[in-house]
């Protein structure tokens, strides 16, 4: 299918779905503009070939109601700065006045209407509220990753309305292809570090990476599930005991389709939940009974470091403990520092998940690796080789 840089949009209305739901202090200051500047590239190669930009986002959860807290007007004077030019702004999505706003749009304006979620019909992904958006446009583009897993409206139904006249944006078509890049990676070995609490939120990730990958590391509170699942002794620490059988599930297949697979062998220690309580290292098969795992130990690092620094693709999805405690923060920081000196020696690295990304950037380690994803829980289900509405809406509308 064509791409973005193959249409020329002059004087074309071009409904644009972007993801600007980016956090908010209480005063309604953007607290991280990522998002918005993710967006950039796809805004500015409209308006270069002198098309009319209407824009369309969701912000927070506000049930179908509309809430001031959540409304996108808070964002304009910011947008307008980081894309260099004047932003005008409907107060609804839909009806009267954002007809006349997009009426009177010239080649070159750029208009955002207000908060999609403010209609219940949004996220019921209702055909008629579909209908009248797309109304609004002789284009759609649909640049909003984080999005893309969900069957909403302005997703996954408006594409319907542009048979042939539908396009990925540059950062929807760049995380597709990163992500791909990892799953049908030719250059070998490729690693899987998965870490985060419970296996249950990753089962389908780590059953399709087992095809997928050379090597999978194993790190966060779902380690301390694999280690009662050989037998280990792991105290206090969070186990997913019903999740046992399909832990050794999972070893046997990587077994079978030759996977190495590389669990801590060591873990960092506390009696209570909490950062101020007094820390040991143990044999990750032998904490005592009062004490839990809160993160992986020095060995586990070693062991880590070698692997990492050997790969040729490394997909980051979750932090190897409690990082947002600080002592308990150094197995999430050095295996982030891997990441990056292997990126640094030649290797991709991609890293998705919120957690991981904000432990990226926590440690300042964002720069150095070779993509991060605005995905969240779209990229997840990505790497669970699930179908993304979002994505299949283009295809669809496109053959």
């Amino acid at each position: 299918m064509k791409k973005l840089s193959e249409y020329n949009f002059e004087g074309k209305r071009v409904l644009v779905r972007v993801d600007f739901n980016v956090p908010l202090d209480e005063n309604g200051r953007i607290l991280d503009d990522s998002r918005i500047i993710g967006a950039l590239p796809t805004l500015k190669a409209i308006l270069k070939s002198n098309g009319k930009v209407i824009i369309m986002s969701h912000l927070g959860r506000p049930k179908g109601q509309r809430q001031e807290m959540f409304s996108l007007n808070q964002i304009v004077n910011h947008l307008s700065k980081t894309l260099e030019t004047t932003v005008l702004f409907a107060n609804d999505s839909i009806g009267p006045e954002a007809e006349e706003k997009v009426k009177a749009l010239k080649g070159g304006e750029v208009l955002l209407l207000e908060n999609l979620r403010f209609h219940k019909e949004e996220t019921e992904g209702d055909k008629d509220f579909s209908e009248k958006l797309a109304s609004l446009g002789d284009f759609y583009v649909n640049d909003a990753f984080g999005t893309a897993h969900r069957e909403h409206a302005s997703t996954a139904v408006i594409a319907s309305y542009f048979k042939g006249s539908s396009c990925f944006g540059l950062l929807m078509e760049s995380e597709i292809l990163n992500v791909e890049k990892v799953l049908n990676s030719k250059e070998k070995p490729v690693t899987a570090v998965v870490g985060g609490a419970k296996v249950s939120s990753k089962i389908d990730i780590l059953f399709n990476l087992l095809s997928k990958v050379d090597n999978l590391i194993i790190g966060g509170g779902m380690a301390y599930t694999f280690a009662a699942a050989k037998g280990g002794h792991v105290g206090k620490s969070l186990v997913e005991n019903d999740k046992l059988d399909l832990a050794r599930e999972i070893l046997a297949s990587a077994k079978t389709k030759e996977v190495k697979v590389y669990l801590p062998v060591d873990s960092v220690n506390a009696e209570e939940f909490s950062n101020d309580s007094k820390r040991d290292t143990s044999d990750i098969m032998k904490i005592a009974d009062y004490q839990m795992g809160l993160d992986i130990g020095p060995r586990s690092l070693e062991v880590f470091k070698e692997v990492l620094l050997e790969s040729k693709v490394i997909l980051w999805n979750g932090p190897m403990g409690v990082f947002e405690f600080d002592n308990f923060s150094n197995g999430t920081k050095k295996v982030g520092e891997y990441i990056v000196k292997a990126t640094t020696n030649g290797c991709f690295s991609l890293v998705g998940g919120g957690d991981s990304v904000s432990a990226a950037k926590q440690f300042d380690l964002a720069e150095g690796l070779s993509y991060i994803s605005t995905g969240g829980g779209a990229m997840l289900e990505y790497l669970e080789g699930k179908t993304l509405p979002g994505i299949q809406a283009i295809l669809n509308a496109n053959n």
